[in-house]
């Protein structure tokens, strides 16, 4: 029975032998779920969803045969589609809706007119990906030269193309892109399939292995080799020279502990950069975190001989990871105390209710101000935490590079103040796994101030908004 609709009352009784019109109704069914075969393929025999995804095959035939747009689809499916796949007509589309990987139908006529290739149909994970209603215009979904490339090839050629896909914005994201070829439709447009599959962690997965061979050997290389000659000097002539020997030890141990910071610092950005793409879902109050940051430091301020300077707004509930929120007040106040200097003073501040642009306004009028990283979304509002030291301050073209991994300013690569390199840029990789954003403003003398700024949670900023 034709799975489009029941045949007229009126129509002739059909014969033995397959019709035309029947024999394109099944070939097209069995493309249709040869094609969801082939975009699940891996995952079908191993979740227990896996048949429920065989509806999109049933869609997809649907499509293609008769022309139905997306707000006509639900219609288009009768009882007779029901058995094939197990599931109501109705759930068809919630299925096709489901699936986590974004897939569309398009359409073309005119190999010339590339206006005219048009999105039959979206799921709700393509129209978010490309920010498109269920309807909608290609060329106003992707612009990339690549995937238009093996989206036509599918269309007018019938070749089955991939490519790969990076999405803009500022968080990173690689697609692995598919375009294959479906049967035309009854007016003679040609139809393709289109669907993305994340590749995000596994690039990531391959770049960090690469970068932290690449920054480990570059990095570690100094350190080893100040180890390994003053332990020649230790077996030399300093063996018996007790003053040299517990000047070359310690040199030595910082030497040593300097080695092991920056493996940890190394790890713990490798790992933030894995998941940089995954946003956080946990509620965190800043004032808190804040808080635990001043005590934990305390004493480390006060051996330093520099004083905090505390201003928290009260209660500020933001959605991010914990440690990693942490990890970034730490990071800040820590590189304020040392640059500080003795008798110094680091200002911290809370503050609830800003818009981007009041997060990062400039405060010093004779300052340097530079955003160092900006979220998508400025219409959120936020919960900033503004760090300030009366150090030595930083000048303006040191500003863009802060954030680059082992960048540090002249002067500041030796003595007490010596670090790994990569605390600032830990923390712009937590602030964009959080949606935030990161600035700084300085003037040359008169100490620095550096910005995080978190998105509140939903009632909060309702809140803070009312």
């Amino acid at each position: 029975m034709p799975l489009l609709q029941s045949p007229s009352p009126m129509a002739p009784e059909p014969s033995r032998g397959a019709s035309p019109r029947a024999w394109i109704l099944v070939l097209a069914l069995v493309l249709g779920l040869a094609v969801l075969a082939l975009t699940v393929a891996g995952r079908l025999a191993s979740e227990p969803a896996g048949a429920a995804l065989l509806s999109l095959g049933a869609i997809s035939a649907v499509v293609w045969l008769s022309g139905a747009p997306a707000r006509r689809l639900a219609a288009s499916v009768t009882v007779e589609a029901a058995p094939v796949v197990g599931l109501p007509a109705a759930a068809l589309m919630e299925v096709a809706e489901g699936l986590p990987d974004p897939v569309m139908v398009i359409s073309g006529y005119d190999p010339g007119d590339f206006a005219g290739r048009q999105v039959l149909f979206a799921n709700l994970a393509a129209r978010e990906l490309f920010r498109i209603p269920a309807e909608a215009m290609l060329l106003t979904a992707v612009r990339n030269p690549e995937v238009l490339e093996v989206v036509d090839e599918a269309l007018f050629a019938g070749i089955e193309g991939q490519t790969f896909y990076e999405a803009g914005g500022v968080q990173d994201r690689y697609w692995n892109v598919l375009a294959k070829p479906l049967a035309a439709g009854p007016e003679g447009h040609k139809r393709a399939l289109l669907v993305l599959r994340d590749q995000t962690d596994a690039r990531r997965n391959e770049r960090m292995r690469a970068d932290f061979l690449a920054n480990a050997s570059h990095e570690l290389r100094t350190p080893l080799a100040s180890l390994a000659g003053f332990i020649d000097t230790l077996r030399g002539h300093a063996k018996d020279d007790p003053k040299a020997r517990d000047r070359f030890l310690e040199i030595m141990a910082a030497q040593a502990w300097r080695m092991a910071r920056l493996i940890e610092d190394l790890m713990s950005l490798s790992r933030i950069e894995l998941n940089e793409h995954i946003r956080p879902s946990d509620t965190v109050d800043l004032s808190v975190a804040v808080s635990d940051v001043v005590d934990a430091l305390g004493p480390q301020a006060q051996g330093a001989g520099v004083a905090f300077d505390v201003h928290c707004a009260g209660p500020a509930a933001v959605t991010g990871d914990r440690d990693q929120i942490v990890q970034v007040a730490q990071n800040l106040i820590d590189n304020g105390v040392k640059y500080a200097g003795r008798g110094g003073r680091v200002r911290i501040q809370l503050i609830c209710g800003l818009t981007a642009a009041e997060a990062v306004a400039l405060h010093n009028p004779n300052g340097a101000r530079l955003s160092l990283l900006t979220p998508d979304h400025a219409d959120q509002l936020y919960a900033a935490i503004r760090v300030t030291d009366s150090g030595p301050g930083i000048k303006r073209d040191h500003l863009p590079r802060l954030t680059e991994r082992f960048y540090r300013v002249e002067g500041q690569k030796s003595g007490e103040r010596l670090g790994t390199g990569l605390g600032l840029a830990i923390v712009k990789h937590i602030m964009n796994r959080h949606h935030g954003g990161l600035a700084v403003e300085s003037e040359e003398g008169a100490g620095a101030t550096f910005v995080v700024y978190f998105p509140l949670t939903l009632a909060v900023a309702n809140a803070a908004a009312s």
